[in-house]
């Protein structure tokens, strides 16, 4: 199991890296720099085992849905202060999640 996990996971890893290369703004890159923190704190858990794949299948799920909300709102080149409060929310919400998945 944990064999088909990591080379989704190195996968996922390279094309979510791939298409937050390049954010518009400070607060973007701040979002940016938290969307790779929590994608590491996802990887650590998978590797250490505490992380089962269904979890790991929301939490992936979960940061697709930040990362194309992101990616929607910088459409137009700007990332209001409205946008990027939304996304830490939603970030705060599956920082949580990935904490009490690998501890529970």
């Amino acid at each position: 199991m944990k064999s088909l996990i990591l080379p989704i996971l190195a996968i996922t890893s390279v094309v979510s890296t791939l298409s937050l290369v390049n954010p518009s703004s400070a607060s973007a890159g701040t979002i940016y720099n938290r969307e790779v923190n929590q994608q590491e704190r996802i990887y650590k858990g998978v590797q250490q085992g505490t992380i089962s794949q269904s979890e790991y299948k929301n939490l992936e799920k979960r940061e697709a849905r930040i990362e194309a909300q992101r990616r929607n709102y910088l459409s137009d080149g700007h990332l209001s202060r409205q946008e990027a409060a939304r996304l830490t929310r939603e970030q705060n919400r599956v920082s949580n999640a990935i904490y009490r998945d690998r501890h529970n």
